[in-house]
């Protein structure tokens, strides 16, 4: 079973540090994510449709909104891996044309070549949420540096729009918009896809085709993003029982919420929980 080792989190995103002999589902993020490793196994996600390896000497990228697994090998031994989730709000600080690290196309390719720095950055962040877990400005600090090198290294930044303007997503589907926000209201409503489109007045088919050619992910991994947000947000800032929040997301069992947040995370929300208090 995975094990969080320590986790962070604030206005930057979070940042997790997690021993990892769990498969992950199929599953994206709203954020900016990348993937190092630490010490451990070699490994590999897959990301899209391609096979991102973890090594010692290579980083896995994803884009927002892009879906991607982790499926661990049995055979061989665990991986610590430091997982980095960082909101495009945070970044715009240091240039505005980093918002787009939230929308598809910021890391062109899903892995990459670490350069002995953000090597060096990786481990020092690691080893600094590891002694000192309570020591937020630090770990910011040192996450701000991480950031900024894996963007100068792994993307074309300064193609980006300077104009927040510039990169005002496609509006889209008003349908399919009125669909989302639905979802991100209504997440108690559990997953019943089908009255999403009722409600949107197509046909189940033509509205996961629509959704996904819309919004980039089908409405499943949509729906799965924003209630593993939203028990992510509750875990973290309510003082609710595992149970009660559960039973807010639309969850039929607290067991079939704990395996779904392990599934999406790799750790229970208790673990969760207890792991990222170390830092509070």
């Amino acid at each position: 079973m995975s094990t969080a080792l320590r986790i962070a989190h604030g206005i930057f995103g979070r940042v997790a540090l997690l021993d990892m002999d769990w498969s992950l589902v199929r599953h994206a993020h709203p954020h900016c994510h990348v993937l190092l490793k630490v010490e451990g196994a070699d490994t590999q996600f897959v990301v899209g449709d391609r096979i991102a390896p973890l090594t010692d000497n290579t980083a896995v990228l994803v884009n927002g909104w892009q879906p991607h697994s982790y499926v661990h090998n049995p055979e061989r031994p665990r991986t610590v891996i430091l997982a980095l989730y960082i909101e495009p709000k945070w970044l715009m600080a240091f240039r505005p044309g980093w918002a787009a690290s939230g929308a598809p196309g910021f890391f062109s390719q899903p892995s990459g070549e670490v350069s002995p720095h953000i090597r060096d950055l990786a481990m020092n962040l690691s080893a600094d949420m590891m002694a000192h877990p309570e020591a937020k400005a630090e770990h910011e600090a040192l996450l701000s540096d991480l950031m900024i090198a894996v963007i100068e290294r792994f993307t074309p930044w300064r193609s980006f729009p300077a104009s927040i303007r510039e990169m005002s997503a496609r509006a889209g589907d008003w349908r399919i918009r009125k669909a989302t926000a639905s979802m991100r209201s209504e997440t108690g409503r559990g997953t019943a896809l089908e009255s999403f489109a009722r409600e949107a007045g197509l046909s189940r088919a033509h509205f996961f085709r629509l959704f996904e050619a819309s919004v980039g992910v089908p409405p499943k991994v949509y729906l799965n993003v924003v209630r593993m947000e939203k028990a992510v947000d509750a875990v973290l800032n309510q003082s609710a029982s595992v149970s009660d929040i559960s039973h807010q997301l639309g969850f039929a069992e607290p067991a079939h919420f704990t395996r779904f947040f392990r599934n999406h995370s790799g750790v229970s929300p208790r673990e969760f929980r207890s792991v990222s208090r170390l830092a509070s």
